[in-house]
């Protein structure tokens, strides 16, 4: 079985002392016959008691509150994991059944919350898509596999052009962005076609250079399939998300899952800087594995721009590059 280290930090650094901070982490891995954590080492910064619960997904949450004044916040998660190899769905022979037991799952709790979908300009547009590419006589693990390879070859993965905050809207238009953006559009068409699909965020864990979204949190898509349950689908990578994809959290969208956030007093002015490496095979055995804080990589948000102008900017300097 695959072992990894993971080591997530995230940093908010402030203009001035801020307090009162209240903050929910989603930062421990799921635990099932798919995954084990083998350890975990938590630290945040003022050393805050963190209460932990069970959501309606069946994630495991944290929070904790820093009253005292602080200019800089730091949350530092270390995990080591295995995973396991799971099969794929079967071959489907009997499509036509596998399609009405989906319909029987629209006033079924929990799949009612994985089926609703999220409005947006573009949807008409995303629906002429979907009905084109969903072949009556395919099964619905097929239908998802299509649909996958079809937000991987017709959205563009670039990074910085998007942020939590961007909209399916601004999403549509860009036909850009990152595995979160990637993840939500797949979620809108197979929930169109009554597949429920539900939003992951985890890691990915390859040692494949190829794989985007090493280096950072990553999320994909899970769709149900009839008698085999939630398939991960990773359409960044235009794969199946097994044995090198750690869960983190599952929920309806980025907002059930995000691995940090919260509010305090105090200035509105603040830079968030997140870093995330892996250590692949046997990483807990390996006594002279050394995450150093300092050569991880390194994100910081910008909100003082939209997604739009981020892009922009973006396609001008690999323009310039290009000459």
């Amino acid at each position: 079985m695959p072992e990894f280290e993971i080591q997530h930090i995230t940093r908010y650094s402030y203009e001035t002392p801020v307090r009162d901070s209240a903050n929910q982490i989603i930062l421990f891995p799921i635990k099932d016959e798919y995954q084990e954590l083998l350890k975990q080492e938590l630290t945040i910064s003022g050393n805050p008691v963190v209460d932990t619960y069970i959501d309606y997904y069946g994630n495991e949450v944290g929070s904790f509150t820093i009253r005292e004044p602080h200019q800089v916040l730091t949350i530092n998660s270390k995990i080591w994991v295995t995973t396991k190899h799971r099969s794929l769905p079967e071959t489907e022979i009997f499509p036509t059944q596998q399609w009405e037991d989906l319909k029987r799952l629209q006033f079924v709790v929990p799949y009612i919350d994985f089926l609703r979908q999220e409005y947006f300009q573009g949807i008409d547009e995303l629906r002429t898509i979907v009905n084109n590419n969903w072949v009556q006589d395919d099964g619905p693990y097929q239908v998802a596999l299509r649909f996958c390879k079809y937000v991987y070859e017709n959205f563009n993965y670039i990074k910085g052009v998007t942020t939590v905050e961007t909209t399916l809207d601004e999403i549509w238009k860009l036909k850009a962005g990152v595995c979160q953006d990637f993840a939500h559009i797949l979620m809108e068409m197979l929930r169109m076609v009554n597949i429920p699909a539900r939003y992951v965020s985890g890691y990915i864990c390859s040692s494949k250079s190829t794989m985007r979204g090493e280096g950072a949190t990553h999320a994909w898509t899970e769709a149900y399939i009839p008698e085999y349950g939630w398939l991960g689908i990773d359409p960044t990578n235009n794969c199946v998300a097994n044995d090198n994809h750690v869960r983190l959290a599952v929920g309806r969208n980025f907002s059930d899952c995000s691995p940090v956030k919260g509010v305090y007093k105090g200035s509105s002015n603040h830079k968030l800087e997140v870093a995330v490496s892996v250590d692949h095979e046997n990483a807990l055995n390996n006594n002279e594995t050394i995450i150093n804080e300092a050569h991880a990589t390194t994100k910081v948000a910008d909100f003082t721009k939209n997604s739009y102008q981020r892009y922009l900017e973006i396609i001008q300097q690999q323009q310039q590059q290009q000459q």
